[in-house]
């Protein structure tokens, strides 16, 4: 079997041009200055590229997830995909049609109503009025824009409008969609609806689906392969989509498990001085064998001003960036909670023993006024990271990650 994509020795460059240290100048400055422009034509030039020596080949009925930072090229090597751009340098051989659904509303025309435009759509992604007509009632009732259907579609909202492009994009049969991070913009239901109509696409009728996404949950639950960009460079890509996923994630992390202010700065009435992970014996640490170790997390901050309502803690978040618990000074009843003090203090709080799984967690600094507004928001802050590396409880049958999100160890007794 032929791939349906192949992507030989692609590269993709664009020219930066600098004006000088000021661009902001005034009408007058322009003009005057714009005889020597003319003349001199000296302007500095940097070349960027985007996307170089990439090479892949994508089989049809592959769900291909792209990832990768900001800036690594996912969206520009999806417009190279979708001819939108010609590439600088390589060659894309594609078997098959295409449909790209890269920004909200692509394709349709804000004077023209839904009805209208799914006729356009369907005239520019190559098919007949026939074609479209045999797959009208499915795509506006999963879209579920009926009542606005004869409505200009100027008048929809970002939401209805990312509803109405990929209905049209997923019904309109393309053997290659094409899917940017647009999804983001529909609710949790609608997203949910899209993903099993991709599913659908690509197991039921052996199509093609490349997504592009920075949920990783989005990911691993569409796609089966997936591709990790980095700097315009293919960094990884392997058909176990769990390990991609995770190589970006490794990469994308840049906490240890101790921090500490090199400029203590002040935020509203506190200021961050340090956190650590630390063992029985106040010592750092990074790594465990298992979770059965009792580890602490240990927070110092100066405080500038008392407040009944400002509370402080730690949001805890796995290795996929899962929010997975937060916890609170105020969580206890009130007599229960540490008493805080103008100046310098200093908290200590045991991390769960004996539930996390195998990975890696991460603990994010947060404090706020209860209710009334933050102060720090979960990862905006310090954070802190402890790698539980394996072996997570005392058995000899579990000495690797469980299929769970957490892996405690209940007691059994027979009765």
């Amino acid at each position: 079997m032929k791939p349906i994509i192949s992507v030989e020795n692609l590269g993709k460059k664009y020219v930066i041009r600098h004006e000088g240290n000021n661009p902001y100048k005034s009408l007058r400055e322009e003009i005057f200055k714009l005889p020597q422009k003319i003349l001199s034509r000296q302007e500095e030039k940097e070349e960027f590229w985007a996307l170089k020596d990439v090479n892949f080949d994508i089989m049809p009925g592959d769900r291909v997830g792209i990832i990768g930072r900001n800036g690594a090229g996912k969206s520009t090597l999806l417009k190279l995909l979708s001819r939108i751009t010609e590439p600088s340098i390589g060659r894309i051989t594609m078997r098959g049609r295409v449909s790209s659904l890269l920004e909200v509303g692509t394709g349709f025309h804000p004077e023209l109503t839904g009805r209208e435009n799914i006729y356009l759509n369907g005239a520019i992604l190559g098919m007949t009025r026939a074609e479209v007509r045999r797959k009208f009632d499915e795509i506006v009732d999963f879209a579920g824009v009926e009542k606005f259907l004869d409505t200009p579609v100027k008048r929809y909202s970002s939401g209805m409008y990312v509803r109405l492009a990929f209905a049209v994009a997923a019904h309109l049969e393309p053997e290659i969609l094409v899917v940017d991070e647009v999804l983001a913009v529909g609710d949790a239901e609608f997203q949910k609806k899209c993903l099993g109509k991709m599913e659908e696409v690509s197991k039921g009728q052996g199509r093609t689906v490349l997504f592009v996404s920075h949920n990783m949950n989005m990911i691993r639950s569409l796609c089966k392969r997936g591709l990790l960009l980095r700097e315009g460079v293919v960094q990884c890509d392997a058909y176990d989509i769990a390990s991609v996923t995770s190589v970006y994630l490794q990469g994308e992390g840049k906490s240890s498990s101790f921090w500490k202010a090199d400029s203590p700065r002040k935020i509203d009435c506190l200021t961050p001085l340090s956190m650590k992970i630390v063992d029985e014996d106040g010592m750092i640490v990074s790594s465990v064998h298992g979770s059965r170790d009792s580890l602490y997390l240990v927070i110092e901050f100066e405080l500038h001003e008392i407040a009944s309502s400002f509370t402080i803690g730690c949001a805890c978040f796995d290795q996929e960036k899962n929010d997975f618990f937060w916890s609170y000074t105020t969580d206890a009843a009130e007599k229960m909670w540490p008493k805080l003090k103008l100046g310098k203090n200093t908290l200590k709080a045991k991390l769960p023993q004996g539930v996390l799984n195998k990975g890696t967690y991460t603990f994010h600094l947060m404090a706020s006024y209860h209710f009334i507004k933050w102060i720090i928001e979960p990862g905006q802050g310090p954070s802190v990271s402890v790698d539980i590396d394996g072996g997570y409880s005392d058995s000899p049958f579990w000495q690797v990650s469980r299929p769970s999100v957490i892996a405690p160890t209940l007691v059994w007794n027979a009765t």
